[in-house]
């Protein structure tokens, strides 16, 4: 591991990223129009490279909540809900092209707010754009069925689809820029309406997205922005009486406060929630691809994905040279500030998530774990930054809190196993059914671990590809409900039955 020399004058934000952050307080957006929090509260949102505070945000609360709702459910009943198909396709499409005028600077400021490389943060525009494709396609495949002499006499029925109403969005902050648009894709295309609580950790993109798609021409109402504490805000948008669906993207523990929440009026939910998947590397894998594979599957975003691939299962004939060559893999990897050039890890998003990974290495190693590379805090130029040395540890058994738990870190665990039955029954294992992934190239091997390991997404000689038109699920502690496909469009919808007496 190598970090990244501070150049004699840093990298800077652009003019519009700066102009954005130079405004004061970041104001709420509710109804089309930006306002402070009704108690006049704020909360700093600072730059993990360096500690300093970038921009205050409004701190909104149950009385801003409730303002945002009654917006969207105003937006839902009016003109808004009259849009053909059609017509809220080409807006889509319209969010496209404005989002990708606008993509360097979205991508400075979410690479200022929450640490990730700029280069890493570049190579998601083709995600973004697919994203934005699919669900300018779903608006025009929403439709129900004809059901002719379905019911005995002169009786004709239909089915229709329609959409549920107000959506709460609450969004995490390891990759808001990219992430928001799950829900905000699906609202635009079924003629939902949202209220987006984006985490206190990573405010900055949602909220000039949601001015930018008031230029491309989303109606003032449809997507509204709440920033805020979880504890406050988050959870008064969980429990709003008026608020018919959340989707929410974080922990597993405030995934269950929000299924309580949910009792008051029946919300649906979609929930995405922690991961500790295994990747599973076999004996007649192709190292060549495996072990850059199985390194960047956890510590690509500095580990913090929820399906990172932080449990490598490595079969015993092959255990010693894909250790070596992944320490050397590691040596070469770049720690830095995500402004600067060749830069392959950032910071973690704050210092309580720094404290947090730095404990699970002083428990791994406390469990008997061998510390093989890394695990430190980053002194030097980036000593003010909450940058964590790429870490691997070797000799974990999975009774280890550290092949256990999800550490959100760039944390990576090496766990033996003999034959491919092994592999699996480790894999499976866990509380959690998030992803994982097999390396070999016998297809016959590959075929039995992804019919034997119970999670919801697989991968096989790649980790983390997501495509909207495959789809994206958890199973156990790691949620349900769809990202991706037609299925999660349904989310959006509900069907109408209709009968039509002749």
């Amino acid at each position: 591991m190598t970090t990244s020399p501070t150049p004699s004058t840093p990298t800077e934000p652009g003019a519009a990223a700066r102009a954005f952050l130079s405004r004061g307080p970041l104001q709420l957006l509710i109804d089309g129009v930006h306002r402070p929090a009704s108690s006049g509260a704020t909360l700093p949102t600072r730059d993990p490279s360096t500690g300093e505070v970038l921009a205050e945000l409004a701190a909104g609360d149950r009385v801003d909540v409730d303002l945002a709702v009654a917006a969207a459910r105003a937006a839902f009943e009016g003109p808004w809900r009259t849009w053909s198909p059609y017509e809220r396709q080409a807006l889509l499409n319209r969010v496209g092209r404005v989002l990708d005028e606008h993509f360097d600077e979205l991508v400075e400021l979410e690479s200022l707010d929450m640490g990730a490389p700029v280069a890493r943060l570049l190579g998601s525009r083709p995600a973004l754009q697919k994203m934005l494709a699919f669900f300018a396609a779903q608006a025009l495949t929403i439709s129900g069925e004809t059901l002719l002499n379905g019911v005995p006499g002169d009786v004709a029925t239909m089915t229709l689809k329609a959409p549920v109403g107000v959506v709460g969005g609450i969004i995490p902050w390891n990759g808001p820029l990219n992430g928001q648009f799950w829900i905000v894709g699906a609202v635009l295309a079924s003629g939902c309406t949202a209220v987006l609580k984006p985490s206190e950790e990573a405010s900055l993109t949602v909220l000039r997205v949601a001015e930018l798609l008031l230029e491309a021409g989303v109606p003032a109402g449809v997507v509204n922005v709440v920033t805020g504490w979880g504890a406050q805000a988050g959870q008064a948008l969980a429990d709003h009486p008026d608020v018919d669906r959340i989707a929410f993207t974080g922990s597993t523990e405030t995934g269950r406060s929000i299924i309580r929440s949910s009792t008051g009026n029946i919300k649906k939910l979609q929930l995405e929630l922690g991961g500790k998947s295994a990747d599973i590397v076999c004996a007649d894998a192709d190292l060549d691809r495996a072990v850059p594979g199985a390194a960047m599957g956890v510590f690509a975003n500095s580990g913090q994905i929820c399906f990172a691939g932080t449990r490598v299962l490595v079969q015993r004939p092959v255990v010693e040279e894909f250790t070596e060559r992944l320490l050397a893999y590691v040596d070469g990897l770049r720690v830095g500030r995500g402004l600067d050039a060749g830069v392959d890890l950032g910071p973690v998003v704050s210092r309580t998530q720094l404290d947090r990974v730095l404990d699970y290495v002083r428990i791994g190693r406390a469990e008997g774990a061998q510390l093989l590379r890394g695990g430190g805090r980053v002194g030097g130029d980036l000593e003010n930054g909450y940058f964590v040395e790429p870490c691997v540890f070797g000799e974990v058994t999975n009774s280890m809190r550290i092949a256990r738990e999800e550490v959100f870190g760039p944390v990576l665990s090496i766990l033996p196993f003999d034959d491919v039955e092994e592999a699996i029954t480790i894999a499976n294992d866990s509380d959690y059914g998030l992803a994982g992934a097999v390396w070999s190239q016998s297809l016959s091997t590959a075929l039995q671990v992804v019919r034997g390991v119970h999670t919801g997404t697989m991968w096989v000689n790649c980790y983390g590809l997501i495509d909207p038109l495959v789809g994206f699920s958890g199973t156990k502690l790691s949620g349900y409900g769809a990202k991706g496909t037609a299925a999660h469009m349904d989310t959006y919808l509900y069907t109408k039955s209709v009968y039509l007496q002749l």
